[in-house]
């Protein structure tokens, strides 16, 4: 079997192949995953700054899935986090509250559609790799007597996962191709009930 590292250039190597439709499409599903997960979590544990990109990972579906005019909504919600305090080179001195997983991978799945570049694309997937790890640690300083789930088996897990929603998203390529600049609208709703609604799913 596989390594989960091996997966893990793998996953990259088929972004990097893919068209920008189509990576732009892989990140929104990988952040909305993880912003699925954040948000069900008790009100006292979510983030307020990852909840409120929630509005912003919405706009990122719209204009991934076809709707040009979603793009200048993420043009400008991108550009008020670049101009926050959230955004800076201050290290450990600065909010790190845009580092949390599903913040991180709902603005990287902001720029993979904003840009197209594959790198954006791959980093939102590393994200939710770093989630489920981050995920085991927690349950392993737990001091109950819940089994932890092997790292390299779960790991290994999230890449397959992502590798799959690469297949899939793959099925719809000529679709996804041009979709940066719109796409019928018909085309747009029959692509979030087939793409969006399995993408964003936990298994």
């Amino acid at each position: 079997m596989d390594t989960w590292q091996e997966l893990s250039a793998l996953v990259e190597e088929r972004l990097k192949a893919m068209s920008r439709g189509e990576r732009g499409v892989f990140a929104a599903g990988v952040a909305e995953r993880l912003m699925s997960w954040h948000e069900g979590l008790p009100t006292d544990e979510q983030a307020p700054f990852t909840v409120g990109l929630r509005p912003l990972l919405n706009s990122v579906w719209e204009g991934v899935l076809g709707d040009s005019t979603a793009f200048s909504v993420v043009k400008h919600r991108v550009a008020e986090y670049m101009l926050s305090e959230y955004c800076h080179n201050d290290g450990q001195d600065g909010p790190d509250d845009a580092d949390e997983s599903a913040a991180a991978a709902t603005l990287y799945a902001a720029h993979a559609y904003l840009f197209g570049c594959h790198d954006f694309a791959n980093w939102a997937g590393r994200r939710a790799v770093e989630a489920v790890d981050q995920h085991l640690e927690f349950l392993a300083e737990q001091e109950e007597d819940e089994l932890v789930p092997d790292s390299d088996e779960a790991l290994t897990s999230e890449l397959q996962r992502q590798l799959r929603d690469l297949d899939l998203i793959a099925n719809y390529s000529k679709d996804l191709r041009y979709s940066s600049v719109g796409l019928p609208m018909d085309t747009s709703i029959r692509l979030r009930v087939e793409l969006r609604a399995p993408l964003s799913g936990r298994e």
